[in-house]
C-alpha cells in the first residue's frame, strides 16, 4: 500500500518536523552515514526555515493589523466629513454650487425602478447554506424566490432589506448535494417593482 508524503503541508508543521529530523540526524548520523557537512546543511536549512516562517507570520499579522487600522481610520474620516457636511448644508449661505466645489453633492440617481432589476449572486456554504448577495439600489429591499428539486417553480423565500441574506434551510436529503435556483425582485413601498434579476444556480454542499 502506498504511503503518504512524509513532509507536512503547513509551514508550522514543517518547522516541527524539521526540528525533529535535525535532532534525530544528529543522534544517529554516524549509523546512516550522515556526514558533518550534511548536518551543517540541515542546521542551516532549519535556521533559514524558522526565520522565514516567523517573518511571514509577523508580516501577515502586521498586514491584518494595518487593514484593521485602515478601516478604523476610514470610518473616522467619513464620519467626521459627513458630520461637517451636514452642518455646512444647513448653513443659510449654502448652495448646491458651493457643495459641488467641496465635493459633497452626490451624483443624481437616475435609476428607474420600474425597469431596473437587481444583481444577485449566490455562494454555497457548508451545511447546505447559501449566501445571497444583492444590489438594493434605491429600493427598500428585495423579495427573494427559490426553487429546489421537486418544486413546481419559484416560490417565495424571504424579504430582505440588507444584503446579504443567508438561506439556512437544511438539505432536502441529508448528506446529498442539492441544486437551487434563486431570483430577486425589488420592493418599493411594500410592492414589487421592476424586473426580476437573472436566475442564479448554485449547488449546495452537505
Amino acid at each position: 500500500m502506498p504511503r503518504n508524503d512524509y513532509l507536512p503541508k503547513s509551514d508550522s508543521d514543517l518547522v516541527v518536523w524539521h526540528d525533529r529530523f535535525k535532532t534525530a540526524a544528529t543522534g544517529i548520523g554516524a549509523t546512516l552515514g550522515i556526514f558533518a557537512v550534511d548536518l551543517t546543511e540541515v542546521g542551516n536549512d532549519n535556521t533559514a526555515l524558522r526565520n522565514r516562517v516567523n517573518a511571514s507570520a509577523t508580516a501577515t499579522a502586521a498586514a491584518q493589523q494595518a487593514a484593521r487600522d485602515r478601516q478604523t481610520t476610514r470610518k473616522t474620516v467619513e464620519d467626521n466629513i459627513r458630520r461637517l457636511a451636514r452642518r455646512l448644508k444647513a448653513h443659510k449661505n449654502y448652495t448646491a454650487a458651493l457643495g459641488e466645489q467641496l465635493g459633497i453633492e452626490g451624483a443624481e440617481d437616475t435609476t428607474d425602478l420600474t425597469t431596473a432589476k437587481p444583481k444577485l449572486t449566490a455562494v454555497a456554504k457548508l451545511g447546505g447554506q447559501v449566501e445571497l448577495q444583492f444590489s438594493k439600489s434605491k429600493a427598500d429591499g428585495v423579495n427573494l424566490y427559490s426553487q429546489r428539486d421537486g418544486d413546481g417553480g419559484m416560490t417565495f423565500l424571504a424579504r430582505d432589506t440588507h444584503s446579504p441574506y443567508v438561506d439556512k434551510r437544511p438539505l432536502l436529503v441529508a448528506g446529498k448535494p442539492e441544486v437551487r435556483h434563486y431570483k430577486a425582485v425589488y420592493i418599493y413601498n411594500d410592492a414589487e417593482i421592476g424586473q426580476p434579476s437573472d436566475v442564479v444556480v448554485v449547488t449546495c454542499q452537505p
